[in-house]
């Protein structure tokens, strides 16, 4: 930190909705050249302060002050007047339009006649994706780009406005290991520029590495302040809780010597090549690799997603050919996406709705929803699986993360699929939830089920895999027990060549 005055403080911020009071006197203090964490479980209040702080809803009461002085924030244009730069969770990216566009949404440069300046424009965006090290192009359509690449575009916004504080709202949700860490030093880089970070993210191992001080809020008040909390995982997650969660990884021993599937030489037009490996019952086997090393895509292959131009799928003995995904759904096959906002929920739909979505046919007759029947069917799953009671009365999109996610994990238990593919199962979850999709690895290969675990979260993939399969370039490079691989290990094989000396460790 460079200077003992805030650049942004926060004085007794109150915001109450109907019934709830999300944010309760809540004080923060930023420090120019401070990256400041701001956590806590989904439901504490974050995106309540984060949105008061964006200018996107007002408060009811407290004061923002700009060094020392107070000022009101009546809009998302006025607080990007006033060098406040907000990288939400959700996009808000354009996609059909070019990276550079994407960039400058808002601020386009223009000549002196008035006309966008397209040519000055290409240049500042290229000069920021250099900053930043990231290797995309400013004519790339934004919309053909990754979710970790979209993510890297939404950080650049914020970085062509040159702003005095920048919000990160679960900012490497959709990266890899190398991309976080590109992240991080860049962060590092506008912390020493005088910048304000405020840091929001479950994952708390980045939050241990990156940031200066912290905040902690549980049912919308501040619980650990700045300068009294230890940033150390351990602290931090007892601070939220409210109480010792003990065990952050509870996996369970269940795998068997059983095969239920094997692949050989699969390969596909998405960039998956002569991929194979085997699942046993029982077992967690992960896909380890960087953003982009074809993690994803050799799921899809599996799924039916992306049609097969080479090899073969076998499950239970017997060769099968998927030509799409309703032919892996009745084959007991289940995958539960990357991004269930996009990919995984209906958010007008209620928990019901999203649960038997796989399995219509069951609650049908003559082509009628038998909507009485839907609700019994999932009653049980969302007492089971935790769910908040208000997924049986409220739409999705009223829920926390958390809570979205076991309704994809739940729509797959109602179908009794045997074989569970996990993309990134808690991305963007608070701790309480990640340790409740843990649990529910466990029960599901404590009833024989199999999953594949693609995970960006190394030490949650070690943690609750039995085998690491490591992928580059859309293959399987090395196939070794969780137990002999290290974190390092596991980070330097994904991020070299497949015949480097770091992959000795795998052999």
């Amino acid at each position: 930190m460079t200077s003992a005055t805030p650049i942004w403080e926060f004085s007794n911020i109150t915001k109450a909705y109907p019934g709830v009071l999300a944010n309760d006197q809540v004080c923060i203090k930023l420090m120019p050249g401070s990256i400041h964490g701001l956590l806590g479980e989904n439901g504490c209040g974050k995106s309540t302060m984060i949105k008061t702080l964006s200018g996107v809803q007002q408060p009811d009461s407290g004061q923002i002050l700009y060094n020392g002085t107070p000022i009101t924030i009546s809009d998302p244009q006025a607080a990007r007047d006033l060098g406040i730069a907000t990288v939400f969770q959700e996009f808000s990216i354009v996609p059909t339009l070019s990276v550079a566009e994407n960039i400058f949404l808002g601020n386009m440069p223009r000549s002196r006649f008035g006309v966008i300046d397209w040519g000055k424009m290409h240049r500042d965006a290229a000069r920021v994706l250099t900053e930043m090290d990231v290797n995309i192009s400013p004519d790339a359509i934004t919309g053909t780009l990754s979710v970790g690449e979209q993510q890297l575009v939404e950080i650049a916004k914020s970085i062509a406005m040159n702003a005095s504080m920048i919000i990160l709202d679960e900012p490497t949700a959709a990266l890899g290991e190398d991309e976080i860490e590109r992240l991080h030093q860049l962060l590092r880089n506008m912390r020493s520029r005088g910048t304000a970070i405020l840091y929001v993210s479950h994952r708390l191992d980045e939050v241990e590495r990156i940031v200066d001080e912290v905040t902690i809020l549980r049912g919308g008040r501040v619980v650990r302040a700045s300068g009294e909390t230890k940033i150390n995982v351990t602290e931090i997650v007892n601070a939220m809780v409210g109480e010792d969660i003990g065990e952050h990884y509870p996996k369970e021993q269940n795998a068997t010597d059983e095969v239920v599937l094997e692949a050989e030489g699969l390969a596909t037009d998405a960039g998956v090549r002569d991929v194979a490996f085997t699942l046993c019952r029982g077992e967690v086997l992960g896909l380890g690799g960087v953003l982009g090393s074809g993690r994803t895509e050799i799921a899809r292959a599996l799924f039916g997603t992306d049609e097969l131009r080479a090899g073969q799928v076998t499950l239970h003995g017997k060769p099968v050919r998927f030509r799409r995904e309703i032919d892996a759904i009745r084959a007991g096959l289940a995958l539960v996406p990357e991004n269930r906002k996009f990919d995984g929920l209906f958010f007008n739909f209620r928990a019901s709705g999203n649960i038997t979505a796989a399995a219509l046919g069951s609650l049908s007759r003559f082509g009628v929803l038998r909507l009485k029947d839907e609700e019994r069917a999932t009653k049980e799953l969302v007492r089971d699986l935790e769910i908040s009671v208000q997924a049986e009365q409220k739409t999705v999109n009223f829920l926390s993360g958390g809570n979205q996610q076991k309704i994809v994990i739940a729509r797959w238990l109602y179908t009794d699929s045997d074989i569970l593919i996990l993309d990134e199962p808690t991305q963007g979850i608070d701790i309480g939830a990640k340790i409740a999709v843990y649990e529910l690895i466990n029960r599901l290969t404590r009833a024989g089920k199999s999953i594949i675990l693609i995970s960006s979260d190394h030490d949650e993939l070690l943690a609750m895999s039995d085998r690491i399969a490591v992928v580059q370039h859309g293959t399987i490079t090395r196939i070794v027990a969780a137990s002999e691989v290290t974190h390092g290990d596991l980070v330097r094989a994904s991020a070299n060549g497949p015949h480097s000396i770091a992959q000795e460790a795998f052999a």
